[in-house]
């Protein structure tokens, strides 16, 4: 990397992202490196010109002496037209001079475009959606997609509605020794707030950045008491996952400020640009996994651009999963007690959620985070010294874990839910180490009500309603015997109260007669239509999972799970009975670039799914971030067809016949 340690620090850090859009109300976040008077121009496409000023719309939190956090929620008069091109230009004011993007920002248009635009649609007849955004996973980057997309396409018509990021936008327990560096680097340039910690080798921030075993050996901050054995290996383990994936925690991040530069870091090329990386002291082993990481994180760096340009041409929404926190974050009840039990472990999932809050949760749903704001800002007050004030931080960090406004549903059409999954657990109160429901019994009656009498919506779910089931039953086996953390024993049917509720509220009579579920987190991507036996009008059930972003299943290994779920679970399998899905009809679609028959896409890149009229889905892709041609999936009997047909209701043609029906 060059020597830009010395760089002039420039006015925006990171952003424009735009958020929650809607003709009248306009969310944007960005991170500047001072306090910036703004103002918003915007023009929609044959209408006059019009300018906002945004002082009294913009909140600004301090990060640190150089770092500004600037939410900005402006509401509108007049309502925005909509599916037209919008263009806008988010203007910094100095001494009577005005700054369009393309002077502080020029790597956020799009060749041959004066300003950047967006498009508010009045239906969402397509969205795109994907999870898992790992910057040193050696595929290329699923945002590529969408920038491609958004620099081919010209009728506003053709443009999504937005991108859904279902989970793990950040990875903060499983982080690459550069990035880490580059981390602690803008830490120092910004003068990101320090802390003290609590229950840890080290007594504060500044002694966690310069300890011996900050790179790759974080578990040993813990003080070596045999108390703290459990919580090094289940938090900070670095455990191997034999069938899945290989979880790695020594470098977790502790610090608020390490997770503020580490969003900083993966959504703007900017702050790339304040540092020069040092390689830390490391032994001979550590040097080779730091060199092999660094070669992934600088092609991560690379297409940082595009990534960029993404966030601030399409409004971008968000609901976390365990990796923007901590891996198998609230998986048992046992896990509970384990991690909030100590304060060290319970001040990083703190600090995770209070960072989630303020870079993604916010722009989510801004009305309903007015109190955690405003102590935040408290505790920024409170600061002594540049070190943020131990009690008040812990004390905010008590309201947060108790939030329970994560989960938002959008007034489009159709209607759109996004859950919260992870912080409203149904826990296996008889046994604490079972996993615990996705969500609890009030949080799925909310849900249910949620869905009342709409025709049809689109819910996100960051895990899979409707799994594979050979690897469902791994899960069930590794749990049975103890070990749910070396599986990821996390699926809606793991916990049977929690799968029954849900089961119901597909069938209640006044629920949705189409539901779209959208779903990440598996790192492979797979279409299942299900329709409930037995019902004369049965609801039709849509699973879209698409994953990872910037993620992948092992390859031999997948394909070998995808041949002995459809053997073992194909139509005539007595083994489809044992499961908690057996009253359910459940359809593979096909993509059709697969060679064989195989179910489950594994490549790195987005979902995209277009509606038709009665919110049904008519044509479902899965973008590759390496460029290649999409994978449509189609239903089985068709999918050796050259060009995939829309897809059909479950009543017309295009569906399979009976015997086509499987069991996955």
């Amino acid at each position: 990397m060059p020597d830009n340690a010395h760089a002039p620090l420039p006015d925006a850090l990171a952003g424009p992202l735009l958020r929650r859009l809607e003709p009248g109300r306009l969310v944007l976040w960005l991170v500047a490196s001072r306090e910036l008077s703004l103002q918003l121009w915007l023009q929609p496409e044959g209408q006059a010109q019009q300018t906002h000023a945004l002082n009294e719309h913009c909140q600004q939190l301090p990060l640190g002496r150089q770092a500004v956090l600037h939410l900005i929620d402006l509401p509108l008069q007049q309502a925005l037209p909509q599916d037209v091109r919008i263009a806008y230009d988010l203007q910094i004011i100095d001494d009577n001079d005005t700054q369009g993007m393309r002077a502080w920002a020029p790597h956020l248009l799009y060749q041959g475009a004066e300003h950047a635009d967006f498009v508010l649609r009045s239906r969402v007849e397509q969205m795109l959606h994907g999870s898992c955004r790992k910057p040193h996973h050696a595929a290329d980057d699923g945002l590529l997609c969408a920038d491609r997309l958004l620099a081919e396409q010209t009728d506003p018509a053709q443009r999504p509605a937005l991108l859904l990021m279902s989970g793990d936008q950040v990875y903060i327990d499983d982080v690459a020794g550069p990035l880490l560096c580059a981390i602690h680097q803008l830490i120092a340039r910004l003068g990101l707030f320090d802390e003290f910690l609590e229950g840890a080798v080290v007594e504060n921030s500044q002694a966690l950045y310069g300890h011996p075993v900050g790179y790759y050996q974080r578990a040993d901050l813990l003080p070596a008491v045999k108390s703290n054995q459990t919580l090094r290996d289940k938090f900070f383990g670095g455990v191997e996952k034999p069938v899945f994936t290989s979880n790695s925690a020594d470098n977790h991040l502790v610090t608020f400020a390490e997770m503020i530069a580490m969003y900083l870091l993966v959504w703007s090329p900017l702050p790339w640009t304040l540092i020069s990386e040092e390689q830390p002291p490391l032994d001979e082993e550590q040097q080779q996994r730091y060199a092999n990481e660094r070669q992934r994180i600088d092609a991560f760096r690379q297409s940082l651009d595009q990534a960029a340009r993404v966030f601030a041409h399409l409004p971008t929404l968000m609901i976390f999963d365990d990796h923007d926190v901590t891996d198998d974050w609230n998986l048992s009840a046992r896990w509970e007690q384990t991690a909030y039990g100590h304060p060290f472990s319970k001040r990083i999932i703190g600090n995770a959620l209070l960072a989630y809050l303020l870079c993604q949760g916010w722009g989510n749903n801004p009305d309903v985070f007015e109190q955690p704001l405003n102590a935040f800002a408290e505790l920024l007050q409170q600061r002594q010294d540049d070190h943020l004030q131990a009690k008040a931080q812990d004390a905010l960090i008590d309201q947060v874990l108790h939030f329970e406004q994560w989960h938002y549903v959008l007034p489009t059409t159709p209607a759109l839910l996004v859950l919260d999954t992870r912080t409203r657990r149904w826990r296996s109160e008889g046994h604490l180490s079972k996993p615990s429901g996705l969500m609890d019994w009030e949080a799925l009656c909310d849900f249910q009500q949620a869905l009342l009498d709409h025709p049809s919506c689109i819910i996100v779910s960051p895990a899979p309603m409707f799994g594979v089931k050979l690897i469902e039953g791994i899960q069930k086996l590794f749990t049975l015997a103890g070990h749910p953390l070396m599986v990821d024993a996390e699926n809606w049917m793991a916990h049977r109260g929690a799968a029954s509720v849900m089961m119901n509220i597909f069938r209640h009579s006044r629920t949705p007669g189409d539901f779209v579920i959208l779903s990440g987190d598996v790192h492979y991507s797979f279409v299942y239509r299900v329709n409930i036996r037995h019902r004369r009008a049965s609801p039709t059930i849509w699973q879209i999972t698409s994953s990872g972003i910037k993620n992948e299943f092992p390859a031999e290994l997948l394909d070998w799970f995808d041949r002995l779920n459809r053997w073992l679970y194909a139509p005539w399998s007595p083994l489809n009975w044992l499961t908690k899905r057996r009253r359910m009809r459940v359809t593979p679609l096909i993509p059709d670039r697969s060679r064989s028959g195989e179910r489950l896409w594994n490549s790195a890149g987005l979902g995209q799914v277009f509606f038709d009229e009665q919110g049904r889905p008519k044509r479902i892709l899965q973008l590759n971030a390496d460029g290649s041609p999409p994978a449509a999936f189609v239903a089985e009997r068709e999918s050796g067809a050259a060009t995939a047909p829309l897809l059909g209701h479950p009543d017309s043609s295009a569906a399979p016949r009976d015997g086509g029906a499987s069991h996955p």
